[in-house]
């Protein structure tokens, strides 16, 4: 068997596990639920889930880790000659890709972060861990004559922000507004005129 199968394996076993783990969440309520319940959800003892995840916020947004790379990946991929700020918004479509596979699942989960202070607060953490990454990508791409790395991690900054806000909205209307729209509009904001 080679590697890329075994991780493709562990990535499909991962994500079940994630399911298992915010259904029991959602359903339970995050305060409710302990690290003990859900090791066993996961099928492992209290000591292995402390190490796979760390804690109980972890566990619920495991999958908010690697969206940064996979950001800065996309936008790696941009055409050269695009601007950053166009770069950016098309790159935040492999977050937006989870939200059209799974609109329920992230509805939940967008509802469950937002209401559950802990959630939100080792998102947002997350997300900061995003920046430097993004702004590296979009340093990559820069001329030999922008040297500055202010400029890419403000940018980088303000896109996560604009990705928020959208997500935020999106939310707020129980999924039925378009998130390609609201991520447009709030980068429209901020667009040079």
């Amino acid at each position: 068997m080679n590697g890329a199968a075994r991780t493709s394996t562990r990535d499909i076993a991962r994500a079940a596990v994630r399911a298992e783990l915010a259904q029991v969440v959602r359903r339970e309520g995050f305060e409710n639920v302990t690290v003990n319940d859900l090791a066993a959800a996961a099928g492992v003892s209290r000591s292995t889930f402390l190490r796979y995840f760390g804690t109980k916020e972890d566990a619920v947004l495991d999958a908010v880790d690697a969206q940064g790379g996979r950001i800065a990946d996309a936008l790696r991929a941009r055409p050269a000659g695009e601007d950053d700020w166009t770069a950016l918004r098309h790159a935040l479509g492999t977050v937006v890709e989870h939200h059209r596979q799974d609109p329920a699942g992230a509805l939940a989960l967008s509802r469950l972060i937002m209401k559950t202070p802990a959630l939100c607060t080792r998102s947002m953490e997350k997300q900061n861990g995003w920046r430097p990454v993004i702004a590296e990508a979009l340093a990559e791409r820069a001329a030999p004559s922008r040297p500055s790395a202010l400029g890419p991690l403000v940018r980088a900054a303000a896109a996560v922000d604009c990705l928020n806000i959208a997500i935020d909205h999106w939310t707020a209307s129980d999924g039925t507004l378009d998130l390609d729209d609201l991520i447009d509009e709030a980068f429209g904001a901020l667009a040079p005129r």
